[in-house]
This record gives structure tokens, C-alpha cells and sequence, in this order.
């Protein structure tokens, strides 16, 4: 298989994958599974996989600026398994548990619904952008790889340590 179709082949499957993972979380927030234990325990672990993910992230950067690639490499792929986790862990507590509400009032309101909107949707935005640079680095693309990166990376980071404030701000309302 040539390099074009290798190509065509991934973007398939990232536009795929960039479209149906949030149609899919939205779609299960919808189903609550009957019978099941409320899995309140998740939230704590799941926000700490986002702080993990942004310490990944982070190091990941530094590896790669000291010109360690391999390093580099476990890191982001460790990012994208927490990154996973975290998915399968949030739908599942959301599949068991009401949303909660948010009860902090006035100006704080405000910032906490302002951090949890840009959240979701730049957690939506974001998934295209991983999977084109992860596959870029893979194909051994770097300039392109290094080049979508450099949008990525904040992306990703915002996108991860604002779950964690999110978290920390909702938690006393669970």
C-alpha cells in the first residue's frame, strides 16, 4: 500500500473517529443503565486522569525539545491511553449518575459555566487535531507533525487541566 492510500486511509478513520466519539458520548448521556450502582466513586479518578494527562503532556513537550523522540513517543502515547480512559470513565459514570448541578452563585457562576463550555467543546475540537498529529508522527511526517503540534498542545492542555478545575469547582456539589 502506497503512502497516499495510507493517507486517505487514516483521514478516513480520524474524521470517522472525530465524529462519531462525541455523537457517541452525547448519545450515551442520554442512556442510563437500570439496576446498575451509581459509580460516584469515578469523578475524583477521572479528574486526576486529566491532571496525569496534563503532566504528560507537558513532559512530553520538554523530552522533545531535549531531543529525546522515544521519550517523547511513550509519553504522547500514554497521554492518548489516559485520554481514553478518562472517556470510558466519564461516560460510564454519566451512563450511572444525574449530571449534577452546579451551585455556586454570582461572578463565580459565571466563570465556572464560561471553563465548562470551552471545555466541552474544545474536548470536542481537540480530537481531530491529536489524531492527525499523532499520525503524522507515525508516518514520520515531523515537520507537518511538528507543525499541527504547535495548535494541539494548548488545545490538549486546556482541554485537560480545565476538566480538573471543573472538577475541583463541581465537587462539593456531588
Amino acid at each position: 500500500m502506497n503512502n497516499t492510500v495510507k493517507k486517505n486511509k487514516y483521514n478516513v478513520w480520524i474524521w470517522i473517529l472525530s465524529i462519531a466519539i462525541p455523537i457517541a458520548v452525547a448519545v450515551l448521556f442520554t442512556v442510563k443503565i437500570p439496576g446498575v450502582e451509581r459509580l460516584g466513586f469515578l469523578p475524583p479518578i477521572y479528574a486526576s486522569i486529566n491532571a496525569f494527562t496534563a503532566i504528560l503532556l507537558v513532559a512530553a513537550v520538554y523530552q522533545v525539545r531535549r531531543g529525546n523522540r522515544k521519550a517523547h513517543e511513550r509519553l504522547m502515547k500514554t497521554a492518548i491511553g489516559c485520554s481514553v480512559l478518562f472517556l470510558l470513565m466519564y461516560v460510564a459514570y454519566h451512563m450511572t449518575s444525574d449530571s449534577t448541578v452546579y451551585g455556586g452563585e454570582g461572578v463565580i457562576k459565571y466563570v465556572y459555566y464560561f471553563i465548562l463550555i470551552t471545555h466541552i467543546l474544545l474536548s470536542i475540537i481537540v480530537i481531530p487535531f491529536v489524531l492527525i498529529t499523532f499520525v503524522r508522527a507515525l508516518s514520520g511526517e515531523f515537520y507537518k507533525h511538528r507543525k499541527i503540534a504547535r495548535i494541539t498542545y494548548p488545545l490538549w492542555l486546556y482541554v485537560a487541566v480545565s476538566g480538573v478545575i471543573v472538577y475541583l469547582m463541581i465537587s462539593p456539589y456531588y
